[in-house]
């Protein structure tokens, strides 16, 4: 009997520790929305361990029409096998079930959430308690505003402007929000100022873009052990990017588009703007390029772009003038550039038309060049977008 008595004894006492642990995880997700969902996605692919607090059996996601999917919207839409966007939650959990990051709790029922140092600490209900470094408030019940006091302000989706120089700053984009998906989503509107490795989604605008673009920039905090206010935008960029988000809602260049980075990366500096029209920013990909709008934004960029711009007068870009270009500003040798360019032209750059020095370039063509042989978006910005030298 005391043999039993000890066992039982034993028995309660691993129950309490195990009920007592403490988890360590890096980023700490909660909420079960669309913003949820794609906020665990990325901060696991991205390489942070991950946790999500989910309060019912699964994600309660949702798939709408109107925006220009991009990333990991794109990717459920192609996953589900028929029109019917009601079992996207069923592709999410698919998905989700193969992320070794990613630890889904359901049914969490947490008790308290507050600072632990620089991070965050949430007890559930059942004793344990999770320490994260970063926190996504992805939740739509309220229940986190109540538990942290903290003010925040619902910050709406910014429509493309040239006006400054914020649109470089875009960490997402497409959004429809009433009747345009022209819109962009600025790495300030997810960050809360003197509040470190909290990162803030809109609950009342539930979005799968905007998600992905929080899951990317706690992951960064998370990996690197540092502060979110510290993040550099082109790292975070350069990681959306790189798993298909959409920074600038072109609607006529697609993701499967061979062409789509490069012109990303070319919207983001500004060289080549485009027109919202219907509600659409088209960026015209075959249209041709004027010296005169492409002359002030890389004279921002490069001083010697100022000398190059003084001696060149023509109204058009053609190719051999975009040559010449990036081979006196970026310092190259016109020939062996040249012969480079030749060779990439269809077979690298997959353009359908020959190689023509004196025909005017295209869009699509002065986006690729540019973006090969500047590589504008190696360029330092600021936090309002402004280039730093």
């Amino acid at each position: 009997m005391k043999r039993g008595f000890f066992t039982a004894l034993v028995t309660i006492l691993f129950l309490q520790l195990a009920n007592a642990q403490t988890i360590k995880t890096g980023v700490l997700v909660i909420g079960n929305g669309s913003s949820a969902a794609a906020a665990s996605i990325q901060s696991s692919v991205s390489g942070a361990k991950t946790i999500v607090l989910l309060p019912g059996e699964g994600f309660e996601a949702t798939l709408t029409s109107g925006n220009l999917s991009a990333g990991i919207e794109a990717d459920l839409f192609k996953g589900l096998k028929t029109k019917d966007v009601t079992k996207v939650n069923s592709v999410i959990k698919s998905w989700t079930d193969t992320l070794k990051n990613l630890t889904i709790i359901k049914k969490a029922n947490w008790i308290k959430l507050k600072r632990s140092g620089s991070g965050w600490s949430v007890q559930l209900n059942d004793g344990r308690t999770i320490k994260a470094i970063a926190l996504i408030n992805a939740d739509r019940t309220g229940k986190v505003n109540a538990a942290i006091p903290v003010r925040t302000a619902v910050k709406p989706w910014h429509l493309l402007s040239y006006e400054n120089t914020l649109y470089r700053t875009s960490i997402a984009s497409g959004q429809q929000v009433g009747n345009t998906s022209s819109n962009l989503l600025f790495l300030s509107d997810l960050l809360i100022p003197e509040q470190d490795n909290l990162v803030l989604l809109n609950s009342g605008d539930e979005s799968f873009i905007a998600g992905q673009a929080a899951g990317a920039v706690a992951a960064y905090a998370a990996f690197f052990k540092t502060k979110t206010s510290v993040a550099p935008l082109k790292e975070i960029q350069g990681e959306l990017i790189k798993y298909q988000l959409s920074l600038m809602p072109f609607t006529d260049i697609k993701q499967a588009d061979t062409n789509w980075k490069s012109i990303q990366f070319l919207g983001l500096s500004g060289f080549l703007k485009t027109n919202i029209t219907n509600g659409g920013a088209n960026f015209e990909p075959e249209r041709t390029v004027s010296t005169a709008e492409i002359k002030d934004p890389i004279k921002e960029y490069y001083y010697k772009a100022q000398i190059w711009f003084d001696e060149h007068k023509e109204p058009d870009m053609t190719i051999g003038a975009t040559l010449n270009l990036v081979c006196y500003v970026g310092g190259k040798s016109p020939k062996n550039t040249e012969d480079e360019i030749k060779k990439n032209w269809k077979k690298i750059y997959n353009f359908k038309t020959d190689y023509d020095p004196k025909r005017n370039i295209t869009r699509r063509e002065f986006a690729v060049l540019v973006n090969e042989y500047l590589k504008p978006f190696g360029v330092n910005t600021d936090k309002t977008g402004r280039v730093q030298r």
